[in-house]
């Protein structure tokens, strides 16, 4: 998972975090035009649309948190746009069956000067990997029963119970905090303790997080430091939630980066401001298959699949500017790129959904609305405000499609923080509209398998027999080699209305005054600041 984004930290903009990596163009001086004059002691302000809440960076997969911890903590290593493991915390690493050797940069400090070494990579690994801790990246950045050992200071060894295809690209996710935020996860809640560029120096819930810029640090991407001219000597993330003001505020100058889709975005991209984009997942639909709830059967979710035009959701939800999704595993660089979609997706047909669910007992009343044993077809559709206006729209045309089924829908909008509290805590959802944006397959399996909430990621309560057996197939074949069989696994999930992708899109970040590289989240070492 390059990061699990939309509301699981595996995505922004209606994402769980997972995101890829980033092209960019355009311009972010005062003009519009690229090639400005780098500034140096600047602030750079940044916007995310809902406010993180606990700031520990392993604790929560919702996108706007893990934005936000980039700023503050490194990984292990890092992956390129073309799908290169580069350097990080490590300077040196080696994947080979089930062990993963790693040799650290020397001289890497934590924000408050002390000593970042083999040792608390090892507490990482070890905290990660306890189930009780109910960390969302074990299983998805790092196989469950995984274990670690230090060689001196600097060397660490990472074993995996069985062959994991792309672990390399699982430690790219996980930021790495220091010994004083293991020992103690409370100051983690308001505070940062990582080996980061940047850390935490005040915030304002709900409103705003400031971050100030360390000296000394060389230890980032293939060597990245923050001694570059043109990085910004602070940074300020605002919480913006209408996505026409975040726009609005970028015109004026007012922010420095953000996030913007639908019509906003062809308002900055005429006005020639700097964009980097990303290739994500922005529509997935999941149904919530938790003892009790309706969609827990097959013959409904199938029937709610066939009674919505995935097309036509496609098209509003992206207005107009994405396409038909292939995959779960799409945020750029896709380790396996190819079509799980095609052919396994249930067609648009509403009559023959209409009589699948004659046929499941589910009967029509006099206003149209279905009940089954007495208890009417009335369904909870958690749609993330993340996803824009663009989003909003599409939620309404599928409830008015969802109605000419018999089903009687209520949509509650939530923003990515509050969405994650709801699919991993009240668990009150019937069907979700929320993207889980990785670059690599195995990333998702505990989100679709396995423990289901409050014991693992697996919130929508999936148990799919063909996807299970396909992924222990795929498990024993090492990287990209298996892509064939990850696909095919992913089909199975489909066929059963498991869970439905039906949108791609590239998403595009604008800069006012600066320029930024986006990889799934913007790159703190990456910002130059620009003359207006």
């Amino acid at each position: 998972m390059r990061r699990i984004h939309g509301v699981l930290a595996v995505a922004t903009a209606g994402a769980l975090a997972v995101a890829g990596c980033s092209g960019s163009s355009g311009g972010g001086g005062g003009n519009g035009k690229a090639g400005g004059k780098l500034v140096d002691g600047a602030t750079f302000t940044y916007a995310l649309t809902a406010d993180p809440g606990n700031l520990d960076p392993q604790a929560s997969a919702a996108s706007n948190l893990y934005e936000l911890s980039w700023f503050a903590y490194d990984p292990l290593v890092n992956l390129t746009a073309d799908n290169k493991i580069v350097s990080g915390l490590a300077t040196a690493w080696k994947a080979a069956g089930t062990t993963v050797t790693l040799t650290l940069h020397k001289g890497i400090t934590c924000s408050d000067g002390s000593p970042f070494t083999a040792a608390d990579v090892v507490k990482n690994v070890t905290y990660v990997a306890d189930p009780k801790n109910k960390s969302p990246f074990l299983g998805t950045f790092l196989p469950g029963g995984s274990k670690a050992t230090a060689q001196g200071t600097d060397g660490v060894t990472i074993t995996t119970p069985t062959m994991a295809p792309f672990i390399l690209e699982g430690l790219a996710g996980i930021p790495m905090v220091c010994a004083k935020g293991i020992a103690d996860r409370k100051l983690l809640a308001h505070g940062t303790d990582g080996t980061g560029p940047f850390q935490l120096s005040g915030s304002t819930s709900g409103e705003q997080y400031t971050y100030a810029k360390r000296t000394g640090y060389t230890w980032g991407a293939s060597g990245a430091g923050t001694a570059t001219k043109g990085m910004p000597a602070k940074i300020v993330v605002k919480i913006v939630q209408n996505q026409t003001t975040t726009a609005n505020l970028l015109l004026a100058g007012n922010l420095n980066g953000a996030y913007v889709p639908g019509a906003d975005a062809q308002r900055l991209t005429a006005a020639h401001l700097f964009a980097a984009h990303v290739e994500a997942l922005q529509g997935e639909m999941w149904f919530n298959q938790a003892k009790g709830r309706a969609t827990a059967d097959p013959v409904l979710r199938k029937a709610l699949t066939q009674a919505v035009d995935l097309a036509k959701l496609q098209k509003v939800l992206t207005s107009g500017a994405g396409a038909a999704a292939t995959a779960l595993a799409v945020a750029a660089p896709a380790a396996c790129p190819g079509s799980s979609v095609r052919g396994a997706v249930p067609s648009f047909d509403l009559a023959a959904a209409k009589q699948a669910l004659d046929a499941d007992g589910w009967t029509a009343g006099s206003d149209g609305t279905r009940s089954k044993d007495g208890h009417p077809l009335a369904l909870s559709f958690l749609y993330n405000t993340g996803l824009g206006a663009g989003g909003s729209a599409a939620a309404e045309l599928a409830i008015q499609m969802w109605r000419a089924l018999g089903a009687k829908v209520t949509l509650k909008a939530q923003d990515d923080t509050v969405a994650v509290q709801t699919l991993f805590g009240s668990g009150n959802w019937d069907i979700a509209w929320v993207t889980v944006n990785v670059n690599s397959p195995d990333q998702m399996v505990p989100f679709l398998s396995g423990p289901a909430v409050p014991n693992g990621n697996n919130f929508a309560h999936i148990e799919n027999p063909a996807y299970t057996a396909g992924v222990a197939k795929a498990t024993k074949v090492q990287g990209t080699a298996g892509c064939a069989q990850w696909l095919a696994a992913e089909s199975a999930l489909f066929k059963d209305a498991d869970v439905i992708p039906f949108a791609n899109q590239v998403r595009t970040y604008f800069g006012k005054k600066a320029t930024f590289e986006i990889v799934g989240w913007l790159v703190p070492t990456s910002i130059r600041m620009l003359a207006g």
